[in-house]
């Protein structure tokens, strides 16, 4: 309302928007809260050990140096402070992309030629390795 008195008279608008004039001029005259006064200092201090941290931490890292900096005040203000000032913790670091291997598959000798009927135990050894990643990408999947 204090913006549009140059445009609007008072009356009209207090009526427009229902609220009694001296309503108005009370809260004209009105300081701001102690805790509103608070908040104001501490959300100060707040962006500073974001700016800090390079805009990384989140409400919590950013409570606990405010409690070391023996500044007396709970986690959920200093969320809903960094909420209001638009303040985020930064998520997450993107992955880079690592290609598995780079060198060519060593391919083993075929010494069964497929003829798995042996004469004693532990004459040969077979595996299932469907779970390995190829060069051409994908699985090895066979069934």
């Amino acid at each position: 309302m204090r913006d549009h008195q140059q445009i609007f008279r008072l009356r009209s608008m207090c009526r427009v928007l229902d609220v009694h004039p001296s309503g108005y001029y009370a809260w004209c005259q009105a300081p701001l809260s102690s805790h509103a006064r608070d908040d104001r200092r501490l959300i100060g201090l707040v962006k500073q050990h974001w700016l800090e941290s390079g805009g990384v931490y989140g409400y919590c890292k950013v409570h606990d140096d405010l409690r070391a900096q023996g500044e007396p005040c709970g986690k959920h203000r200093v969320a809903r402070l960094m909420r209001q000032a638009g303040l985020k913790a930064q998520v997450g670091y993107g992955r880079r992309f690592r290609p598995q291997g780079g060198h060519p598959a060593m391919v083993a000798p075929n010494r069964l030629q497929q003829q798995f009927d042996v004469s004693a135990p532990n004459q040969a050894w077979v595996t299932d390795i469907t779970y390995i990643p190829t060069h051409e990408g994908g699985y090895i999947w066979q069934w």
